[in-house]
């Protein structure tokens, strides 16, 4: 209990009170921006992992493309083949037959 009849202790009191207040005022503000900085930090980061996943994800498929591009080519290349070979025998029986 505070004896507000002796104001130089009223007086103490408030002004140490003021002090804790500044004190922790400071110190919570210090932590706000130690805070701030590792939230900023994390962020980034998570920006920069983003960034590098959707590059290793974009490079598959490119690869992944260029491996259907060949498959596709190899199969239409395999289809001409295929029908040249079946023209053959009746090329070569136009011939014999004059």
């Amino acid at each position: 209990p505070i004896d507000f009849a002796d104001t130089l202790t009223v007086l103490d009191r408030v002004k140490s009170a003021l002090n804790r207040a500044t004190d922790s005022s400071s110190y919570f503000g210090t932590r706000n921006k130690t805070l701030g900085r590792a939230a900023l930090y994390a962020v980034n980061s998570g920006n920069a992992i983003e960034v590098g996943i959707g590059n290793l994800v974009d490079a598959d498929l490119g690869k992944e493309s260029a491996k259907l591009q060949a498959a596709q080519i190899r199969q239409q290349l395999a289809a001409q083949t295929l029908s040249i070979a079946n023209q053959q025998p009746e090329w070569l029986l136009t011939l014999f037959r004059g």
